[in-house]
């Protein structure tokens, strides 16, 4: 469920603060995924994070993933400098006749790079380009990432997402892709439920096209 709300970089002149947690199912894999997402904004900019647990029925918590990116921007300024963090830990699960899981952990990765976006209280969009520097990376890489919102039936239905493309290993390497769309039924300000598809392909260790549905439910803060 990574990025689910990078889009409210692009609703800064809506809502200076937003926060929400999600749950959700994946039918694919099996399991139970929660996300916390906050944005804040303030003069210089906006900083936006979040955290996704994902849950199997024997170990609880199985993998832990944390993003935190900061654009810096004025009003002035056309387009902001992108800043971002991205890490994780996880459990492979238990590899012998005792109780101990093969741990791992997610490559340390910063991005640099710009970031513009455009929108209203209906529809927008942000995108960013940057440098990606990954732990242990003996070659350059690089990541683009696109997010979007729409709006609509007065506000009753939210059709948003994001759209990665990234490289690991340098530029003549395999590219990973991945996507988020998702759709939300607005039952309220507080509550929605809906879901998102995660469409992949060269992904987590995957070496082909994947695609993964969940249903989720939303509490906005």
């Amino acid at each position: 469920m990574k990025k689910l709300l990078t889009i409210f970089a692009i609703l800064s002149a809506f809502a200076v603060n937003a926060q929400n947690l999600q749950l959700h199912r994946d039918f694919e894999r099996g399991h139970f995924t929660t996300t916390f997402e906050m944005f804040k904004m303030d003069k210089w900019g906006n900083t936006f994070t979040f955290i996704d647990f994902d849950y199997d029925a024997e170990n609880g918590i199985n993998q832990g993933y944390f993003e935190i990116a900061r654009v810096l921007k004025t009003e002035k300024m056309p387009i902001g400098l992108h800043i971002e963090y991205n890490g994780g830990v996880g459990n492979a699960g238990q590899v012998t006749e005792f109780p101990i899981g093969l741990g791992y952990t997610i490559n340390n990765a910063w991005i640099f790079g710009a970031n513009y976006s455009q929108g209203s209280a209906k529809w927008g969009f942000s995108t960013y380009a940057g440098y990606k520097a990954i732990k242990n990376a003996d070659k350059a890489n690089f990541q683009v990432t696109g997010t979007w919102y729409v709006n609509m039936l007065e506000g009753k239905m939210t059709f948003s997402g994001f759209a990665d493309l990234w490289t690991e290993k340098g530029l003549n390497d395999n590219t990973i892709f991945l996507t988020e769309p998702q759709l939300w039924y607005n039952v309220n300000k507080n509550f929605s439920f809906g879901g998102e598809v995660e469409i992949s392909n060269n992904f987590a260790g995957v070496e082909e096209f994947k695609v993964r549905p969940t249903l989720a439910l939303k509490w906005n803060f």
